[in-house]
């Protein structure tokens, strides 16, 4: 099989064995994958002495199935999410826990996006916003933008900011978002519609490691608000607003509960219901439903589509920042 790999700063195709399937994991050929520039572009400045797997969410057909499958069967469409089990990669060898049966209404492209919908849910997981609550998000990339969408689905009031004002926009079309590109009209619509009192909770979907924006964000805040890290940005807020607004500083690591725990992921045991909620294999069977059910509209992340063969130019434009794309679909069947 092929795959793609990181390997001192530049990315190479190259040839793998095809993994034998074990008992609570099923085989899957890669029909598309997504590419995420922020975390791949980190990746790929990362991989100067040890080739690195891109990719971490995807979509295919089931191929063969382990023992101890019972939920799904050969050629169902599943979604799939979370390195290194998801990858660029022909075919996948995924854990039971990290999967989730698509639905004939939800079109395979929209799937491929569960890894990205697992972390935007867990996201607001984290920040435990209650119904009818404001909640900026600030930062409109990929991530950011799936995040707004599902905020506004929930039925909290969003408001958002990114400075690229194409970004902006986008969310402006067909939602009820309140989306800025200046620091000032999202400030002011925070003011205005919380009457003065400050946002429940801001999420940090930017990167950049140093930014000002971390301190800022706690001028956003109502009293007791919360600031939620999601982004690759280095936390650096004063001590004084912290302190005044006892505001809490929260940090959302990747799609939920299970995630880098190799007794979830690579021995394949859920967790309890009961206890777990919410893990990251049912986020991902939460973004499926949300979209099988017409909640958000994920369609303009996934108008730009590259063919496997061709995906070095792909990533070649990301490296040199010759594109601000939000994302390609990686084709595997050509």
């Amino acid at each position: 099989m092929r795959k793609i790999i990181a390997n001192n700063k530049q990315v190479e195709i190259i040839e793998d064995e095809l993994p034998a399937v074990k008992p609570s994991y099923l085989l899957i050929k890669t029909m598309y994958s997504i590419i995420s520039p922020g975390t791949e572009l980190t990746i790929i400045e990362n991989s100067t002495d040890r080739p690195i797997t891109l990719g971490y969410s995807a979509m295919g057909v089931v191929e063969e199935c382990g023992s101890d499958i019972t939920d799904v069967e050969v050629g169902d469409l599943v979604a799939v999410y979370g390195a290194p089990y998801v990858q660029h990669s022909d075919y996948l060898l995924v854990p039971k826990t990290l999967y989730a049966r698509i639905p004939s209404n939800v079109k395979p492209k929209e799937a491929a996006l569960a890894g990205i919908g697992a972390i935007a849910i867990h996201a607001l997981r984290i920040a435990n916003l209650q119904f009818g609550e404001t909640v900026s998000i600030v930062g409109l990339g990929l991530l950011g933008q799936m995040i707004a969408k599902i905020a506004d689905a929930s039925a909290y009031n969003v408001i958002a900011y990114d400075i690229h004002e194409e970004r902006a926009s986008m969310l402006q079309e067909e939602t009820n978002i309140k989306s800025f590109s200046t620091l000032n009209g999202m400030k002011n619509a925070i003011k205005s519609d919380t009457s003065g009192y400050g946002a429940d909770a801001v999420l940090l979907c930017a990167g950049g490691k140093k930014s000002p924006l971390t301190g800022q964000s706690l001028e956003w805040i109502r009293n007791k608000g919360k600031v939620v890290i999601v982004g690759d940005i280095e936390p650096d807020f004063p001590r004084s607003l912290m302190f005044s607004k006892e505001a809490q500083i929260l940090i959302s690591r990747a799609g939920g509960p299970g995630r880098y725990d190799k007794n979830y992921e690579a021995e394949a045991n859920d967790y309890p219901y009961g206890f777990v909620r919410w893990t990251e294999g049912r986020n991902i069977a939460e973004y499926i439903r949300l979209v099988s059910e017409k909640r958000i509209n994920v369609s303009p992340f996934i108008k730009e589509e590259v063919n496997f063969s061709d995906v070095s130019t792909a990533f070649d434009e990301l490296v040199n920042k010759k594109s601000t794309m939000l994302t390609k679909v990686m084709n595997f069947s050509k």
